[in-house]
């Protein structure tokens, strides 16, 4: 599920920006038209071929009993109740009280919403409202139906709205497992724990198969090659729903699953969050519908339709693959359900309106805030014809019938319903073994020299790393909130940092284990453990230009070069939510672990790090790579063939291989023509594509090896993190002159301030400024906008490196065309000024980002 791409996203980043709330208080909702991404020309979408699409075994479900409810209900219900089950609405933007009045079908909960407007409400709170909404469905009073509502929710690695739950690695982990029996056992625990807080259906699996690793949800995938996803998506689908024709399939301890997104989103062209996949029909069906045959023969109830698109058209509105394929040739017999506000981006419709997409096959509209509006034109469109009455009522039948099957009608409030409110099972043992077998069964050794793994018994380890003792990064995004950010190891009472893990393991081996994030010791250690990688994101936020890992920081590689260069054994713990480059850090590493992200159990990696006390090998590794790792930055797509990864799909070392590696080659190559949309000055030099610039507004002068004057402003090489690395720039004061990346070709960065992206550098007062200072983002000439920077400037402590981060969407509101970026960064002054300055690019997470007074 998504949560902002158009400026509408209902739920905040509890910071000062939400579209819906600020923290728990309830605002109106924004209704601001959404930007439609690029697609090819929709004029030209490809022709669909239904009879050349798999026709899947029908799962053993026996409606018979249920048939003629549905019929006698549906020959009594109003248009207008009709309508309401088709609608779905964010917990940010609806109560019980409208449920009781427009009838709706289903609420969800965003990735930033949750109970009275608490994304970290507790785990009593999601029982309480599950039976607040549930009443309200069940009200008759006004001589309206009786027709339980869905509660819809993201638990993607385990229930991970709840605190205190089991969280399991993501599927990038999973794929790399090739276990679907423990696939199935993850289903299940995921699905005990979503009954204990009352909900009944969740937004998962995920099966798309990615194909581009600069995709934000990479991680969501299990991996790059079609061939497990008929296996995984069945064994997840059985996990979470149960067997088809058991009595306990969709109720007791199961629930009801989504596979998504259908179909292609894994495929977009350059890995862009819901782009267009340009495949063929052939490599459509082939490739990234391979899991939904499958899925459907195990009995999944409902599919979420992609916001991507399929040849220039729009999939939630795509009547061809819908309709035609989806339900008519695979016989899928659940209903469909949309993204968040999906339906807006289909051409010729907006979120509040949208014949277009029921018509094409949608059941189900996920209108987070948009939903009372689109209601009242639903109903309208219904009466005049515009939506047939059949169409309507085949959508209603389908969400009725998965609502039967699940037994909702019989089942009471839902905390009547065994196993709710057993609030021990979250986070009990015997769950949190699966997760930690997953943990131990997903790590991929890639490198392991001398032997240094595994790590023998009584030994002094060092581990260091901003990731070893932090729960957050270890679980990565969809965690407690949408983008796993704002969030402390306080909040996970049921987990243990990789650090925790480590540190029970080598004591239990009769060694000491020594925490020192920055590497730091007082006694040298024979080995060190550095746990270090990506920091939590999710979707369009994770999108990346190249794999290279964090461009313009090297600190990570610094921390390991200091520690080999100190003759310490190095292991490297890398968590990511896809493979990088990371050629210097392997180089760094006597051993290099891929640990994706593995959730709760930091536990699961000392069980095959650490040796028994005997010196034996406690668990050997068996994870395979469910995407080929990059030799280069721009390896970023699926490698079957075609130039050769750095390490194939399905590499992996145990500890009988040779673990020698020869030094990688660690030059990055500049690529003709490419533009950075993310990185705009680091390691002393322009991003690609952009050239620092020095002058007057109307004589700025590009500075060849970044270096240079013009006029009132000078700019030399200083240090940073490394040699040269960094610029100072000296304003004189003898006029005004502007510093700035600049570019030739302008980009588009209007999705970048709708998902909250923020302008981000480091820099260096060493003399404060004189005059007023202008942070500027430009789009043309006398286009800009602009933030007041000297009183933040003045403020500084001189002469030491500090960091600014402001959120994107203060820009745009003070000015800036952000579909139309001309130089992202440009300071201005007519007073005197000496700034060193490092670093410039787009960076995530808002709670520590300057907001827009």
């Amino acid at each position: 599920m998504m949560i902002d791409l158009g400026g509408h996203r209902c739920p905040s980043l509890r910071v000062m920006i939400g579209s819906c709330f600020i923290a728990a208080t309830l605002v109106a909702c924004s209704k601001k038209e959404p930007v439609q991404p690029t697609t090819s020309d929709a004029n030209s979408a490809a022709q669909v071929h239904p009879e050349e699409w798999p026709q899947p075994q029908r799962p053993a479900i026996d409606d018979s009993g249920i048939q003629s409810r549905i019929d006698e209900l549906m020959s009594s219900l109003s248009v207008e109740e009709k309508v309401g089950q088709i609608i779905q609405a964010d917990l940010c933007c609806v109560k019980p009280e409208d449920v009781r009045r427009y009838r709706l079908g289903s609420i969800l909960v965003g990735g930033n919403s949750g109970p009275d407007g608490d994304d970290l409400a507790l785990a009593p709170k999601w029982l309480e409202a599950a039976d607040a909404f549930y009443l309200a469905s069940m009200d008759t009073s006004e001589g309206k139906h009786a027709i339980p509502i869905l509660w819809g929710v993201d638990a993607v690695h385990g229930h991970n709205n709840i605190i205190g739950a089991t969280l399991f690695p993501h599927n990038v982990a999973l794929g790399a497992t090739r276990n679907p029996e423990l696939i199935e056992r993850i289903g299940e625990v995921t699905a005990r724990e979503l009954r204990v807080t009352g909900q009944e259906w969740t937004f998962a699996p995920t099966i798309a198969v990615a194909q581009d690793g600069r995709w934000g949800r990479a991680y969501e995938s299990y991996g790059e090659n079609p061939d497990i996803f008929a296996e995984y998506s069945a064994a997840m689908v059985r996990g979470l729903q149960g067997n088809p024709g058991d009595a306990d399939f969709l109720r007791g301890d199961h629930v009801i699953s989504t596979v998504k997104h259908y179909v292609g989103d894994g495929g977009t062209l350059d890995g862009r969050d819901q782009g267009d996949t340009r495949a063929s029909e052939e490599e459509l069906r082939d490739i990234h519908a391979a899991g939904y045959p499958a899925a459907i023969s195990a009995g999944v109830q409902v599919v979420m339709a992609s916001f991507s698109s399929w040849q220039g058209e729009k999939m939630h509105g795509h009547k061809g693959l819908l309709n035609d394929v989806l339900k008519d040739r695979m016989g899928f017999e659940g209903f469909v359900v949309g993204d968040w506000n999906g339906h807006g981006q289909v051409k010729g419709c907006t979120n509040t309106s949208c014949a277009q997409s029921i018509n094409a096959g949608l059941d189900m509209f996920m209108a987070p805030d948009s939903w009372r509006e689109l209601y009242d034109n639903t109903l309208l469109q219904v009466r005049s014809g515009e939506i047939p009455m059949a169409r309507l009522d085949d959508a209603v039948r389908r969400i009725l019938r998965v609502k039967f099957r699940s037994g909702l009608f019989e089942a009471g409030r839902p905390s009547t319903r065994a196993p709710a409110g057993n609030f021990k099972l979250l986070g009990s043992p015997e769950h949190r073994e699966v997760a930690r077998q997953a943990v131990r069964e997903s790590l991929v050794l890639l490198k392991n020299s001398n032997d240094v793994l595994p790590i023998k018994p009584k030994m002094r380890v060092l581990v260091a790393g901003d990731g070893a003792d932090n729960l957050p990064k270890q679980n990565g995004g969809w965690t407690l909130t949408w983008q796993g950010t704002g969030i402390t190891n306080q909040h996970f009472p049921n987990a243990d940092s990789i650090y925790a893990g480590i540190a029970s393991a080598v004591k239990a081996s009769g060694g000491t284990a020594t925490l020192s994030v920055s590497g730091s010791y007082k006694t040298k250690p024979d080995v060190a453990i550095v746990v270090y990688g990506e920091d939590p994101y999710a979707e369009f936020q994770g999108d990346v230009d190249t794999l290279e890992y964090k461009p313009g920081n090297k600190s990570d590689l610094d921390l390991l070069k200091k520690l080999k260069a100190a003759n310490i054994p190095v292991v490297s713990v890398f968590l990511s939510g896809r493979p990088m480059w990371v050629n210097p850090e392997i180089n760094a590493s006597d051993a290099f672990v891929a640990a994706w992200l593995p959730g709760s159990e930091g536990g699961g990696i000392a069980d095959v790090l650490i040796a028994k006390p005997d010196g034996s090998v406690n668990h050997d590794f068996k994870g395979r790579l469910s995407f080929s790792w990059p030799r280069t930055p721009d390896q970023t797509k699926a490698n079957p063939g075609g130039e050769p990864p750095l390490f194939a799909y399905g590499f992996g070392l145990k500890y009988q291989d040779e673990g020698e590696l020869a030094p990688l080659s660690e030059e990055i190559p500049q690529k003709e023509g490419a533009v950075s949309t993310k990185v705009y000055f680091s390691q002393g030099r322009p991003g690609a594509g952009w050239s620092l610039v020095a002058g007057a507004d109307a004589s700025r002068t590009a500075l060849a090896n970044a270096t240079g004057d013009a006029g009132a402003l000078s700019v030399s090489a200083i240090d940073h993190g490394a040699q040269e690395d960094a610029r100072l720039a000296t304003w004189s004061g003898s006029g005004a002159a502007t510093l700035a990346l600049q570019g030739a070709t302008p980009i588009d960065l209007q999705r970048e301030a709708n998902g909250q992206l923020s302008l981000a550098f480091n820099y260096r007062v060493d003399a404060p400024p004189s005059s007023a200072v202008q942070l500027a983002v430009e789009c043309g000439a006398n286009c800009a906008g602009k933030y007041e920077l000297t009183e933040h400037l003045r403020k500084a402590p001189k002469g030491e490196w500090q960091q600014f981060k402001i959120l994107l969407q203060c820009f745009q509101k003070s000015g800036a065309d952000m579909r139309a970026i001309t130089a992202p960064f440009a300071l201005s002054t007519d007073g005197s000024l000496k700034l060193g300055i490092a670093s410039v690019r787009l960076e995530t997470g808002v709670s520590d980002a300057i907001g827009c007074e």
